[in-house]
């Protein structure tokens, strides 16, 4: 058994939502890069041409990327051999994030009740999903969710006769629908089977990677949906071309018989994820 004191814990989650609202990461600038050299409208490719300064900017001046830094999501994937001593976990997430947000001048988004909506001040309570996992480590990965895209993604319960294609046309449907209202070029998320619920975890989860990369056996399907999400010509910032979404990342889960659960989260092209091993 290895024990961890969750200041660690705290110091760590602080670190990783100030990082990551200040530095885009690489994966996400390459392929900034990667799509500008394609673009053949002047529009989009100036628009891009432009996102890569502005996260140059935030990296060199310590400031962040965008004005909406996000609702705080936190996967933790936790070794079974580990033992928490100090206190809660989850408070001590909690704390890290309260840090990041004051200390960071990170803006502050969370409303305490949806119906009510008085700022709780401090960003918190961050959305937590642990795992359980061999070994005595912890992986934390935070993602500072914006919802300019949060608001534009989308659930579909299909039956298990739908096909390959049935999924590409309700993705490209959703991001035609979103137009520019998620900031684009955009990383769509998307989460395959599991049930109604997980299925939007899964598409979460889905962010949380480098562009492109671990779609495994789906690497075919992920391609397809690009290709045809980028036929839209929604464009950079809805203004058209070819540069709709920078990539698709798939996570999928065994499912029931009876559906296919199919959840598309969109986030715009300040995908913002960090991680850290402790």
């Amino acid at each position: 058994m290895r024990i961890i004191n969750v200041s660690e814990v705290t110091k760590a989650i602080k670190q990783l939502f100030i990082n990551a609202n200040y530095i885009l990461p690489e994966d996400v600038l390459l392929k900034l890069k990667e799509f500008k050299e394609k673009e053949q409208n002047q529009t989009a490719k100036n628009i891009l041409s432009i996102l890569e300064e502005n996260a140059e900017a935030a990296r060199i001046d310590d400031v962040p990327i965008c004005q909406d830094t996000g609702m705080a999501v936190v996967f933790a994937e936790i070794g079974q051999d580990v033992y928490f001593e100090g206190g809660l976990f989850t408070d001590a997430v909690n704390e890290g994030v309260r840090h990041a947000y004051k200390e960071g001048a990170l803006r502050k988004s969370v409303v305490g009740d949806p119906i009510s909506r008085i700022n709780t001040g401090d960003n918190t309570p961050a959305v937590i999903y642990t795992e359980l996992v061999k070994g005595d480590k912890i992986k934390l990965t935070a993602l500072p969710k914006g919802f300019g895209s949060e608001n534009m993604s989308r659930q579909m319960m299909f039956t298990p006769s739908a096909t390959e294609k049935d999924i590409i046309n309700f993705v490209t449907e959703t991001v035609i629908l979103a137009g520019g209202n998620p900031c684009p070029p955009i990383v769509i998320g998307i989460g395959l089977g599991g049930t109604f619920d997980y299925s939007c975890v899964l598409a979460k989860k889905a962010l949380s990677r480098k562009i492109g990369i671990g779609n495994g056996i789906h690497t075919d399907l992920a391609e397809r949906i690009l290709e045809e999400v980028n036929k839209t010509g929604v464009g950079v910032q809805g203004l058209g071309g070819s540069t709709t979404a920078l990539g698709v990342n798939i996570e999928s889960y065994p499912t029931h018989i009876a559906s296919l659960p199919v959840a598309v989260n969109i986030s715009c092209h300040v995908t913002r994820h960090s991680s850290i091993i402790i």
